[in-house]
């Protein structure tokens, strides 16, 4: 039985007691076994009522914004080797400290890690317990079942947009592949699994001589092992993501042929040398196959130009396009990609150390009129609430022409219901989706309260219901 929360490698069978349904874990009760392995087993769970802690003492209430359905990984210790231990306990750190350090709403998020203390069961006293965010599968599942053909493009955006995010904060994954890729109800994107995951030193890390088989570039074949293990970097990850691609446009098939993955790894090795060329499925769509072929390019060096960044950059451009049902393909692709900008959620990077109080922000909530615009928030659960919560907020550009990033979003946030001074509409400026999928090309430049700087901002026009009659204006970088 497997899991896509990733249970590692065998050490001689399964060893984890199956836990009851009822059974607690600390402050969580038992639903369901999910999946085990040789390393660990993982259950899903609810929030036990008085959250006991891990020593059978009372802790403190739960708060209302925690999960109340999570996923339990548990990893025992008791009887291993040494070395197996040691392994274990490396692979739950870097899980823990990746957690810890590089959250993203295309991460599997981290609640909580603990030592168990379970006297009345011996293979149990002393295990390591993550807490993790709660998937209802994988991309492994969904490539079994049938990837929908409208789903496929905004999938490998979500894999790209969370590998982006890893890479830019210094930390290469090393084990990507469908199991690893959770999908929420909504089929967002969730990378899964950093048992494996490396923070870079320089241009490199240092992993394990571990990974699966299937997704390991043509340098991991024949890489030394060093002291501190096998040398890694980013395009490792790419490689990967080549890999991925072709499965999910050829129903789970390999560009390498064999009947097992030792076989299909001397396939790899031999195009990696350069004595068998590329072969890849005709079912994959031609712009998906150029995509999957700079990912899989034979070489570390060849590889490097084509970065997570600069291959999502290149689906939003793609889907973009106009074409046969461009406009539905292209919204669920840019609300892959850019959701993560535009929901305010806490976690992410737009929304990290620039929220402002109430009484800082531009507007107050009274009903809207000519020259002004009421801010929608297309999650009804922000809609709903009474108070400015952070994780609702929402960001203002800076400029409407330029990708809507961190860099390009002012301190001041605003919220569902706020009322803001419009001057001026550009009706072209860079498109934007919501949660919903619908999109925009057209801001709206809104003024921001006395001192601020910059003085005014750019609001999209999918965050608002209004249509106010207003002039055009030129972008900033047009009057620069």
């Amino acid at each position: 039985m497997t899991s896509p929360y990733g249970l590692g490698g065998s050490t001689g069978g399964d060893r984890t007691d199956v836990l009851p349904p009822g059974h607690r874990v600390g402050g969580w009760v038992v639903s369901r076994l999910i999946g085990s392995g040789g390393w660990s087993t993982v259950y899903a769970a609810r929030r036990a009522e008085g959250r006991p802690d891990h020593t059978g003492g009372e802790s403190a209430a739960a708060r209302p914004s925690d999960p109340t359905e999570v996923a339990l990984k548990i990893m025992p210790t008791d009887g291993l080797a040494p070395r197996q231990a040691r392994r274990i306990m490396e692979s739950a750190r870097r899980e823990v400290e990746l957690g810890s350090r590089v959250g993203h709403p295309r991460l599997i998020g981290l609640l909580e890690s603990f030592v168990l203390a379970a006297p009345d069961r011996p293979s149990l006293d002393g295990a390591i317990v993550l807490v993790m965010e709660r998937a209802v599968g994988s991309l492994r599942e969904l490539l079994d079942a049938g990837v929908p053909e409208a789903e496929r493009g905004p999938l490998i955006a979500g894999i790209c947009e969370g590998l982006a995010h890893l890479h830019r904060s210094g930390w290469v994954h090393a084990d990507l592949k469908p199991e690893n890729v959770l999908l929420g109800r909504d089929r967002s994107v969730k990378l899964s699994d950093f048992g494996l995951a490396t923070e870079l030193t320089g241009t490199h890390g240092y992993v394990p001589p571990m990974g699966t088989l299937d997704y390991l570039p043509p340098e991991r074949w024949r890489a030394p092992l060093g002291e501190l293990g096998v040398r890694i970097r980013p395009t490792a990850d790419i490689w990967a993501l080549g890999i991925v691609i072709h499965e999910v446009f050829s129903s789970g098939g390999s560009p390498f042929s064999g009947a097992t993955p030792v076989a299909r790894g001397a396939a790899v090795q031999e195009y990696g040398e350069g004595r068998a060329p590329l072969r890849m499925d005709h079912a994959v769509p031609p712009f998906w196959r150029a995509l999957a072929a700079d990912c899989l390019a034979p070489t570390h060096a060849a590889r490097a130009p084509h970065t997570a960044d600069s291959l999502l950059a290149r689906i939003a451009a793609h889907q973009e396009r106009p074409g046969p049902g461009a406009g539905r393909q292209r919204g669920r692709a840019r609300a892959a990609v850019l959701a993560t900008a535009l929901c305010g959620i806490a976690a992410a990077t737009l929304c990290s150390d620039s929220v402002r109080t109430a009484s800082s922000t531009p507007s107050v909530r009274a009903g809207a009129t000519a020259g002004t615009v009421r801010v929608f928030n297309a999650e009804r659960s922000c809609r709903e609430r009474a108070d400015r919560d952070p994780g609702c907020s929402l960001g203002l550009a800076i400029d409407p022409v330029k990708p809507y990033t961190a860099d390009n979003v002012v301190p001041t946030r605003v919220w569902h219901g706020d009322v803001l001074a419009a001057d001026c509409q550009l009706p072209d400026g860079q498109p934007i989706v919501d949660e919903e999928s619908l999109w925009s090309t057209r801001w709206f430049r809104v003024r921001l309260p006395p001192g601020s700087a910059p003085p005014a901002a750019w609001l999209p026009a999918v965050r608002t219901k209004e249509r106010p009659a207003l002039p055009e204006c030129r972008p900033p970088t047009a009057v620069r």
